[in-house]
């Protein structure tokens, strides 16, 4: 089988070469798992998929009691490997607080569901003051006390972003609303949020310039911070530099993008991303537990395209498309557990699957993930929007996280619309009617999904939007490009 190793710059390259960190490696780091199904990768009979298949769909509750638990080497705490991101909570009337709408957070649902993720072992949320328009960590807290605190751990975030939030005063306000919301009086895992977005001068004015982090590291020795970390995003010099100060910091965790996609391809989905590979070696070398965000690369990797998704589920129909993701990410010993922002009763479930227990990926399953599954997805173009909405709102009105989600949706169904140009007008009547079939659905899905006042073809291309993007996309590039072809496709009415 052959590797197809990622593009990197030749800064990465040299990174890469003095960690020593390759496939192999990185096998042998997963410590090969124990499953006894290297036959997956061959196929099984067909009675075996069909049975598997039934025993799926009879398994309507996750077991109790199984959840799979890593070590704080710290502490010495027992982590769940799932971990609840409460991004997306639920909104009344249905729906998640992700999207743009006023509906208030429905607290019971939230309440029901923290109830069914404790029940089966979950004991990490995750949670900051920038989530659900300001209002997460508040309905986390109203969740979490009414269990006792020994029963869950809970991480926010200085989430300082914007300027006027960077003075220390601003900022130590921040922290302590943090715990009022919460309702606590110490944080289990704080996080500095967003590393990397906006380079070293953003690091500089967020955390040390203004003696933040030197009073996060006191708070931490009074015990009111007992895990101090940070999120990564971007900038490759921050993260790296941080590292270098871990004699003086001593980093007790640091969260990170891992999938099977950005493991080798991070750079090459975003050219200002850094692969996991290299993220996830630097942290094992110094012995520094990794917490993993997007595991599902923002929904991609639970919404693969179909040609994907049949050999995934011919491989193992007993199990949904998003455990192989959630698998891959919670079989590396170095990952202390793996956030899933779980907005739906069915989601959590899907997810306390994977991990209850956790069933370690085979190396045969790790290679193919690796290699074919994520060739496949490379050669079909996505937009890596995670729907965070860090983007919005656009001063221009527009939708940027529904533009991109819609046209990913019909990228991943294979019901993009493509003219073929070089026919010349000689294609068949089959090819025809499928094209404007498929043209006719994208515009009106695009219409329902997004009001055209809100629509591509008016941005501007101002660029406010982009530096506060944790995936760097070049929105306004994409915007354009999108726009261009919804213009090619408004023109072409038969």
């Amino acid at each position: 089988m052959i590797f197809r190793k990622s593009r990197h710059t030749e800064q990465q390259n040299d990174r890469e070469k003095s960690s020593g960190i390759s496939r192999r490696k990185f096998l042998k780091m997963m410590g090969g798992g124990a499953l006894t199904t290297a036959a997956v990768m061959t196929g099984c009979k067909k009675t075996e998929q069909t049975r598997a298949a039934e025993e799926y769909k009879s398994q309507v509750e996750p077991p109790k009691g199984k959840m799979t638990y890593r070590e704080n080497p710290k502490t010495g705490e027992k982590i769940s490997l799932l971990g609840y991101g409460m991004m997306r909570l639920p909104v009344e009337g249905g729906g998640a607080s992700g999207k743009e709408n006023d509906s208030p957070i429905d607290q019971e649902q939230v309440n029901r569901l923290v109830d069914y993720a404790i029940e089966h072992g979950v004991n990490y949320f995750d949670t900051s003051p920038a989530y659900c328009k300001g209002l997460s960590e508040r309905s986390t807290g109203i969740a979490l006390s009414r269990h006792k605190r020994s029963e869950y751990y809970v991480a926010t975030k200085l989430s300082n972003f914007n300027e006027e939030t960077w003075g220390r005063e601003a900022s130590l306000e921040m922290y302590r609303n943090s715990m009022k919301e919460l309702q606590v009086d110490y944080i289990d895992y704080y996080l500095l949020h967003g590393i990397g977005m906006g380079g070293m001068d953003n690091l500089h004015s967020r955390y040390l310039d203004n003696g933040v982090l030197d009073f996060l590291l006191e708070e931490r020795r009074a015990g009111r911070i007992r895990n101090l970390g940070f999120s990564y995003h971007g900038d490759i010099e921050v993260f790296d530099y941080l590292l270098s100060m871990h004699d003086k910091y001593k980093w007790d965790f640091v969260q990170i993008e891992l999938n099977y996609l950005d493991w080798d391809y991070a750079d090459e989905i975003n050219e200002r991303n850094t692969d996991a590979s290299y993220l996830y070696a630097e942290l094992e070398d110094r012995g520094i537990p990794a917490v993993i965000m997007e595991p599902l690369l923002g929904g991609r990797l639970a919404k693969v395209p179909q040609f994907v998704a049949k050999d995934l589920k011919r491989l193992a129909p007993e199990r949904s498309v998003a455990s192989w993701a959630f698998r891959y990410a919670g079989t590396p010993e170095g990952v202390l557990t793996v956030l899933s922002g779980m907005t739906y009763m069915e989601h959590l479930k899907d997810n306390l699957l994977s991990y209850c227990p956790l069933v370690p990926l085979t190396d045969r399953e790790m290679e193919y993930l690796q290699t074919e599954v994520a060739e496949k997805l490379m050669e079909v173009h996505a937009i890596p929007c995670n729907d965070c909405k860090y983007c919005m709102p656009c001063p221009y009105g527009i939708d940027i996280p529904g533009i991109f989600t819609h046209y990913n949706k019909c990228r991943n169904d294979d019901t993009l619309p493509y003219y073929n140009e070089k026919a010349g007008g000689k294609e068949s009547t089959e090819e025809r009617e499928r094209y404007f079939r498929l043209r006719r659905n994208y515009l009106i899905g695009l219409d329902r999904a997004v009001p055209r006042m809100r629509q591509a073809d008016h941005c501007i291309g101002c660029g406010k939007c982009e530096p506060h993007c944790p995936q760097n996309i070049r929105i306004h590039e994409e915007m354009q490009r999108i726009s261009e072809y919804v213009e090619q496709l408004r023109r072409r009415n038969g």
